[in-house]
Parts: C-alpha cells; structure tokens; sequence
C-alpha cells in the first residue's frame, strides 16, 4: 500500500484519528476529509497527510475528498442528532454518497464503519440508520468490506471516561439489573482490522463483527473499575422504563446527557454474532478490557 492514497471520512474523530495514525506509521498517504479537518498532534512535519474539507452531506465535497483516491474509509459517527445532523443524514444518505461517489471515481477499496446489533427492524433510530446504511453501501459499491465493532474504548473515550465519572457517585444506578452483555473493543484493534481489511485478499464485499477478547455484564464491567479505583459503592438496579423516562425528560436540554436510543442500545446484548467474519479472520488477536484497563484510566491510586 506504499504509493496508495486513503480518504478516511470522519478521521477527526475517536476512531478515525486511529485509523490515521495506523496508515501513517505503515506508510501510507493518508487525506482527512472532515467538516473540520485537523492535523493530528502525531503528525509532526509529516507530509503523508493531507487535509480535505468535506461534508457527507454534499455531492460536490464528497466527490473532491474520493478524488485520486485508491482506498476509502468510512469512519464518520453520529450518536446524537442536532438538527439537520440526522441519522438518516449521517449514516443513510451520507454512507451510501461516499460509496457511490467512491464507484464512480473508480476507487477499488472501500471499508465502511457500522456497529454490531445493526438492525433494520430496531427500536433505536440509530440501529435502523446504521442497518440501512449499510444496505445502501452494499448496493452502491458490492465489493465494499463492511466493519461492525462493539463499544469501543480507548484513552480519552465516551464509555470508560463515562464510567469513571459515575462511579465517582455514593450511589450507581445500573441499567436494569446490569446483566446486559457487552464485548468492549480496543479503538487500536479496530483500527488495525480497516487497514488488514484493506490489505488482506479475498475479503470484498464481507462483514466482520468486531468485539474484544472478552464478554462482560454491564455489572461486570462498572465493577472492574470501582476496583480499578478501589472504590465502594452500592451498585442500584433502576428498571429500563425508568431510564426510558428520564431520557424523554433529558431529550428537552440543549445536550442530553442520556438518549431514548442510548437506553434502547443498553436493552440488548451488544457481542459478536455468528456467520460473520471477526478479528481472527483478518489475523489479529484483540485485547480484552481488562488488560488496557490502566492504560486507559491511568495508574490506580496508590
């Protein structure tokens, strides 16, 4: 892939900014298309990147960012819709302009992000968008390698820095009973997996579920960094219509913290499923969340 060019839509963001720094330090070219595209702080005097204003949302903008590409990425993420930022905007009509666009510059490799769970008959706005996103994908450009990981986690992350801050609570409210399953995925594996999906024959026009070495309850989870934390505290079961509530009186604010879909997302198992294809399909051995755990959250105190 020396002398390739990828486009990573969304390289601005968590993932993206993996997924950058992994073609980097491979040596590939690598063009951030964003609304509003940034060098990375890894970046230094490198010239394998380059910066494209574009929006999903605009033929024109999409059309310049795939433009001399060989490769392109999918990375971009909505969890909250803010106006004309919908779902469908984002994760329907966006995805499939990307991959139409990427046919008709005759770009040979697409790699699109979506998420395990993606189901055109889901309850969740988000789910469903993700489904038909995927579905138009799939008919724009046939040979695209579709990537679905679970939770992600990393340094500086939505889910781990989320649970840090409510475990700071004397009391911590779990979702239901805690028993939702989970299969946090490391951001760097998936990262890894785009570009091996991108290098590795034989993939086109496959869906891979990416979770982490490991299952765990939701329970599970807020336990391993309390202890992490080596704090107590009492753990509250609240059951789902109360949170579907407090969601719908959350949804009023400027930025909810708590969403109907996010509730919805924490009624269902979110781990790997069978048929297709996972990490070790694409040769890669993920890390489970308890091994990263200090790496994320830093040295537990003393």
């Amino acid at each position: 892939m020396a002398h390739d060019l990828i486009t990573v839509f969304g390289g601005t963001g968590f993932l993206g900014r993996a997924i950058v720094r992994h073609f980097v330090e491979s040596g590939v070219a690598v063009r951030i298309a964003a609304r509003h595209p940034s060098a990375p702080e890894f970046a230094g005097a490198s010239n394998q990147i380059e910066l494209q204003s574009a929006d999903v949302r605009d033929e024109n903008s999409v059309a310049e960012a795939v433009n001399g590409a060989t490769g392109v990425v999918n990375a971009v993420g909505l969890y909250v819709e803010k106006g004309k930022a919908t779902f469908d905007a984002i994760h329907v009509e966006g995805a499939e302009r990307i991959a139409r666009r990427a046919r008709e510059a005759n770009i040979r490799k697409l790699v699109h992000i979506s998420g395990i769970g993606a189901d055109p008959g889901s309850a969740s706005k988000y789910v469903r968008a993700r489904a038909h996103g995927e579905q138009r994908v799939q008919s724009a450009f046939p040979e695209a390698v579709i990537l679905r990981p679970s939770v992600l986690f990393g340094p500086n992350d939505a889910f781990l820095g989320a649970l840090k801050t409510v475990t700071r609570l004397p009391v911590v409210p779990l979702f239901g009973k805690g028993t939702t399953r989970l299969q946090p995925v490391y951001v760097e594996d998936v990262a890894r997996a785009v570009l091996q999906a991108l290098e590795t024959p034989g993939v086109a026009g496959r869906i891979f579920e990416l979770g982490g070495a490991q299952i765990y309850s939701y329970r599970d989870i807020l336990e391993r960094v309390l202890a992490h934390f080596s704090r107590r505290r009492l753990l509250l079961p609240v059951p789902f219509p109360i949170w579907r509530l407090l969601a719908r009186i959350s949804s009023l604010l400027p930025n909810p913290p708590l969403t109907r879909d996010q509730v919805i997302l924490m009624e269902t198992d979110n781990v790997v499923g069978t048929g297709a294809g996972t990490f070790g399909d694409l040769g890669i051995e993920p890390y489970s969340l308890e091994q990263m755990l200090t790496h994320c959250l830093g040295n537990p105190p003393q």
